[in-house]
């Protein structure tokens, strides 16, 4: 990107819109500030020779010849032997070079006893004491903030000279994509537009000012017609997706004809697919179409250009060693950019994390958090990045690693946990200070915390139990097969499916609901002396799973579905059906190792009283 010339020229901006901007030019100041010579604090302006030897034994007595208040030009002359009141802030009075404050003074009849002497220039701010006259008030480049805001306006100026932002257009591609707000048809594959915002958000913080565009599809002609326009109005372009060379991915041919094609793809994961060029006099950039990829390249590559172009300092890094929590292999031949998220391996301080990553909270543990570049809860769940060299193949548990923070004041989470999706969870976490949940299922959740990562994991149903942990108590839910409202087909239970002709919507495997339904099949495949596999291959749709609890219910709201496991409370949120099968325990159990973290305490605590948490929630009870 530093070839790409990205400067846009400077201009002048009313001072309460230049927050955040950066001077293009010296600010000189043209008059003293403050203007004149004015009282520090309240009390009376004397002549300090009049107060030389006063003391509490034996005061001072002065005329008092009149006041003088802040704002309002001084009325009265100090002559010797005599004082005027003054406020704080007020110009100071003829003939007088101090002040005495208040408090060292009592009024004695038509005088006033000073018990204090001064010397000249007591509690008196000269003029030109805080900026002087011609004196260098702001260099070139300084980013404004409040306070030089503040003595911008001390000085009077009303409009300041900045560089200029780069304009920065954002063209978002894909027939898939549909912008927040609009209607979504899941049906159609549709997903909604995340890159146009993240990326715009990145460059408002990168110190640019961001356009967007209308969405482009993957029509030719529109992708054509837009980075046209674009590419006439800003200073740099921007799209996500369309990149890679397949027939439907377009943009590049649009770059080819149009302009320049400088590079089609780095050697970067994530972010492989990236398109570098010109169109007309603008800069063009194409960022991977996966919102983890797209950011990545973004802040890798294009931010430290618009920050550059804007004048904008590199933001503070910081970053932190720790060791892998786990083994991560990788053997791709490319540099990867590998999200982690970071967890203390011991007791923390007051707030769970030590005062910093990596300080006093014990050894910093580091977990790759890796669901795909089309996973945005990876945006999140990620505190920053490791840099794998190409050339390695794997990180051996245990292994320190540099991790580059996504910004200077991220923390560790004060509880880091792992396990079953449960509506009651997500109450119970709403009560902890600085807590980090991962749901990938109670058998998922079980065999992290065997491996050590997590502090805590939440299991539910008839899951293997061979896990050192200690059980911090839970809770019970009701479980059972999700229906229409009304139950049209009047579904009893489990045999009902392996009998009938319904479509059914099952949980994945490491959900503690599948593990139930599993249990409640083999009870009925030995009823019938038939083997459990047999029983299962019979339902249509026991191998087609969906991960979150609430989405077999939603299958079966929008008429996908017949039946759908679940649990009593989200069939009645949705205004559903529900065929009861049994009953399951929550467990709330932790790292043996971690209980004297603070969040593990609080955690505790919560688990100790439910009755909040479970209020309102139907087929929810304490264990």
């Amino acid at each position: 990107m530093a070839s790409l010339d990205l400067s846009p020229d400077p201009e002048r901006v009313p001072l309460r819109e230049a927050r955040g901007r950066v001077l293009a030019e010296r600010i000189d100041a043209e008059l003293d500030v403050p203007g004149f010579d004015r009282a520090s604090m309240d009390g009376y302006a004397v002549r300090a020779r009049d107060t030389f030897g006063a003391g509490e034994a034996d005061p001072a007595t002065l005329e008092l010849a009149g006041e003088v208040h802040a704002g309002a030009e001084p009325t009265v002359t100090v002559e010797p032997g005599t004082c005027a009141e003054i406020s704080t802030g007020a110009v100071m009075p003829d003939g007088a070079d101090a002040v005495v404050m208040v408090e060292r003074t009592t009024e004695a009849g038509d005088g006033i006893e000073i018990r204090t002497s001064v010397a000249p220039g007591d509690h008196v701010m000269f003029a030109g004491a805080d900026v002087a006259a011609g004196a260098r008030a702001l260099g070139p480049g300084t980013e404004l903030t409040p306070r030089e805001i503040g003595l911008l306006a001390a000085l009077g100026a009303d409009e300041v000279p900045v560089r200029g932002r780069p304009t920065v257009g954002v063209v978002s591609t894909g027939d898939e994509l549909v912008r927040p707000g609009e209607d979504l048809h899941g049906e159609r594959g549709q997903i909604y537009d995340v890159n146009s915002d993240t990326i715009a958000a990145g460059i408002d913080e990168a110190g640019g000012e961001a356009r967007l565009y209308p969405h482009a599809g993957d029509d030719y002609d529109e992708m054509e017609r837009l980075l046209v326009e674009a590419s006439g109005e800003c200073d740099l372009v921007l799209s996500s997706g369309s990149t890679s060379a397949s027939a439907v991915d377009v943009i590049y041919r649009v770059i080819e004809e149009r302009g320049d094609l400088l590079l089609h793809g780095v050697s970067v994961k994530p972010g492989k697919p990236m398109l570098v060029g010109r169109v007309g006099e603008s800069a063009y950039v194409g960022l991977p179409g996966y919102p983890v990829s797209a950011l990545t390249i973004f802040r890798t590559f294009v931010a430290p250009a618009i920050r550059e172009a804007a004048g904008k300092p590199e933001p503070r890094t910081a970053t932190v060693t720790g060791r892998m929590a786990v083994q991560e292999r990788y053997a791709e031949g490319r540099m990867r950019l590998m999200p982690v998220g970071l967890v203390e391996s011991g007791p923390g301080g007051p707030d769970g994390g030590g005062e910093a990553a990596g300080t006093a909270g014990g050894e910093t543990l580091v977990y790759p958090v890796d669901k795909g570049s089309g996973a945005t809860t990876s945006l999140v769940e990620a505190d920053g990045v490791v840099v794998v060299d190409p050339d390695t193949d794997y990180l051996a548990e245990g292994e320190p690693v540099e991790v580059q923070l996504f910004s200077p004041d991220v923390r560790p989470p004060s509880a880091f946990g792992a396990g079953e999706d449960d509506p009651a969870l997500s109450r119970l976490l709403d009560r902890l200070e600085r807590p980090r949940y991962l749901p990938v299922g109670s058998r998922e959740g079980l065999r992290r915390l065997r491996d050590g990562v997590p502090d805590f994991a939440v299991t539910a149903g008839p899951v293997e139990r061979d896990v050192e942990a200690t059980d911090l108590g839970g809770w019970t839910r009701e479980w059972g097969l999700v229906v229409p409202d009304g139950n049209p087909d009047g579904v009893t239970g489990i045999a009902d499916l392996v009998d009938r002709d319904l479509r059914f919507l099952n949980r994945d495997t490491n959900s503690g609901l599948r593990a139930s339904l599993e249990d409640a099949v083999a009870g009925l495949a030995a009823e019938r002396g038939v083997e459990r596999r047999d029983l299962e291959a019979s339902v249509d749709g026991f191998d087609r799973s969906v991960r979150a609890h609430e989405s077999p219910a939603r299958r079966v709201l929008a008429g996908d579905a017949d039946a759908g496991l679940g649990l009593r409370a989200t069939a009645g949120k949705l205004g559903l059906g529900f065929v009861p099968l049994g009953e399951q325990d929550v467990r709330v159990r932790a790292n043996p190792d971690r209980t004297g973290k603070s969040g593990v305490e609080e955690l505790a605590g919560a688990v100790a009283d439910l009755d909040d948490v479970l209020a309102g929630l139907t087929g929810y009870g304490t264990a």
